[in-house]
């Protein structure tokens, strides 16, 4: 893995005006879209960052700032970029079904359309290690909306690994999840707000000292956090920014 760009860093709510969640994974062999929310494709065409580039679309779980672009990227690259090579779209169980479903609802189905390129759909389970275009990838359970099948991952390209927490909660597992990566992505909605099911600054701060990985950026950043980028002591990641690894 060369690079991590983040797309979108924002809440579900587009905080700071910024987009939702997405960001894309660059390695030797291939390149992987965590997420991508309903602003992807604006996002990927402010960045001047390719559709065709993108190998695998990874899905942490299924809220619409998370996986709500697909079928808007799966239309893109049909009828503007004319793309021929194939794509994988992975994500928690059910992940086909969910996609299909979105895509009708959005009066853009992909029942009954032949499109000029593969799409293939894979569930990840926690636990096993599963090869994925140019990664090796665990999935795990956090503490997040249960109907959403909420996931994290720990992704391996080469000689890097990423840690991306999806939407979370805090759980005591988490910082074992995430000893020895060279990044640790991490979700943080709020600064002091305190709810079940996502991050805070506070939290965050306190428990500091669990965490024990090679870097530590905070996205998904709300309203608390958004204006308050580059002023807390941790980094933090802004719609464009790019971690070299």
């Amino acid at each position: 893995m060369s690079e991590v760009i983040f797309i979108g860093t924002s809440d579900a709510f587009g905080a700071g005006g910024r987009r939702q969640a997405a960001a894309l994974f660059r390695t030797g062999a291939g390149s992987l879209l965590m997420d991508c929310g309903v602003t992807t494709n604006t996002g990927l065409a402010e960045l001047g960052i390719s559709r065709d580039e993108i190998d695998v679309i990874l899905i942490s779980h299924f809220h619409g700032d998370h996986f709500g672009g697909i079928p808007l990227f799966l239309l893109a690259a049909m009828y503007e970029d004319e793309r021929k090579q194939p794509i994988e779209i992975v994500g928690p169980p059910d992940i086909e079904a969910r996609v299909r479903t979105l895509a009708a609802a959005m009066g853009h189905s992909l029942d009954g359309h032949k499109t000029p390129f593969s799409v293939k759909f894979r569930e990840l389970h926690p636990g096993p290690v599963h090869h994925v275009g140019p990664a090796e990838i665990t999935s795990f359970k956090t503490r997040h909306q249960l109907e959403a099948h909420p996931h994290g991952y720990d992704i391996q390209c080469g000689n890097r690994r990423v840690v991306y927490s999806g939407d979370t909660g805090w759980f005591d597992e988490l910082p074992r999840l995430t000893a020895g990566a060279d990044l640790f992505i991490c979700e943080c909605t709020y600064h002091q707000t305190n709810l079940d099911f996502h991050l805070n600054y506070n939290i965050l701060s306190e428990r500091r000292d669990q965490f024990d990985c090679g870097g530590m950026i905070l996205t998904h950043l709300g309203k608390e956090m958004a204006n308050r980028r580059g002023a807390i002591d941790f980094d933090t990641a802004d719609d464009g920014h790019v971690v070299a690894l």
